[in-house]
């Protein structure tokens, strides 16, 4: 479906995008439009790739005009661009509104105005009963794009897929463990029993082209996807490293939850099993109120959330073969032999 076509990667000098980025190069698509505020990171990709599918944008998606100029002749949109950090969101949550809510309404008005085929929205699983900022401001993303796929008459189809933690991405505990583990220090652990969902940026872009190939107008997919225990993880990585397991409890953070949802009740009543995935159809209900007074859905008594607690819960041997299967990890790993 990608041949001779122009995909855009909003934010794509960040984790999510360069993986996808990678993959995407190895595939006779036409083009590949990099749109992003940094420039030094859009000219390390410029050098270290040299391809001539590369197109590269500065702009910010919180400037419609920007991001309008820049979709021009594109055919699918993968939106990455976000302010993700929940400490970030937590002390400026204006400016995670503006960057992942309005700046989605950008991104959402440019595909349809440009006449974009596909429109995948990057969403996370604090999108689900948020108690933060960032998960807020996500949620609201995914409602902005659930609202306009109902009321768009073009070709133009939205969708958006949820992801767990993405293991090793940018600013995620693992490299936070693996650097002091390395430095000799002791890891800070939140809470020993807090879970969190473990995906690939593998994962990532195999949900993302899941979502392009299979989606229709306001679907919601997310990944089956195992979890563990943060003190699991943290065991499992001083065992890689050999280490002495030296643990140090902290605290629960502000904003951060014992478990994460990816799925709501609510959405897994609506949810269909594609084995891999869920898919979650748009709620495409009028604002005939009445449904929501006299009818209810029988079937949300009994379903259960799709969380970080009732999903496949690894042991410290498994997420130890998972750490090994990602790159980052098997080079520190060969780095921390090399050097003692």
């Amino acid at each position: 479906m990608f041949t001779g076509k122009t995909l855009m990667i909003t934010g794509g000098t960040g984790s999510f995008g360069t993986t996808v980025l990678d993959r995407f190069l190895k595939s006779d698509i036409q083009k590949i439009v990099i749109f992003s505020r940094d420039e030094k990171k859009q000219e390390d990709m410029r050098v270290a790739l040299r391809s001539d599918k590369l197109a590269f944008h500065i702009g910010d998606t919180r400037d419609a005009a920007s991001i309008m100029r820049a979709m021009q002749g594109v055919n699918y949109v993968f939106h990455a661009a976000a302010l993700k950090q929940v400490p970030t969101c937590e002390f400026h949550p204006m400016e995670a509104v503006r960057t992942n809510v309005l700046g989605t309404e950008n991104v959402i008005d440019a595909a349809v105005a440009n006449g974009v085929e596909r429109m995948v929205l990057l969403s996370t699983d604090k999108a689900v009963y948020p108690i933060n900022a960032m998960g807020i401001s996500k949620a609201m993303a995914e409602k902005v794009l659930i609202a306009r796929s109902r009321q768009i008459t073009s070709n133009t189809v939205l969708m958006a897929t949820r992801y767990g933690n993405v293991m090793a991405s940018r600013g995620s505990v693992i490299p936070l463990f693996i650097e002091r583990v390395r430095a000799g220090e002791s890891l800070g652990i939140t809470d020993p029993n807090m879970t969190r969902f473990l995906m690939s940026l593998e994962d990532s872009v195999d949900l993302v082209l899941h979502a392009f190939a299979h989606g229709q107008q306001g679907d919601l997919f997310v990944q089956k996807a195992p979890a563990s225990t943060i003190g699991d993880l943290a065991l499992a990585i001083c065992e890689l490293f050999e280490v002495p397991v030296r643990q140090k409890i902290v605290g629960t953070r502000h904003g951060e939850k014992l478990f994460e949802s990816l799925l709501s009740r609510e959405e897994m009543v609506k949810a269909t099993d594609m084995g891999r995935y869920w898919r979650v159809p748009a709620d495409n209900r009028d604002q005939n109120y009445e449904l929501f007074i006299s009818e209810g859905e029988p079937r949300a008594n009994v379903v259960e959330d799709y969380t970080s607690h009732n999903t496949q819960r690894l042991s410290v041997e498994e997420v130890k073969s998972l750490l090994l299967t990602l790159p980052y990890v098997r080079r520190e790993l060969d780095s921390h032999i090399r050097s003692r």
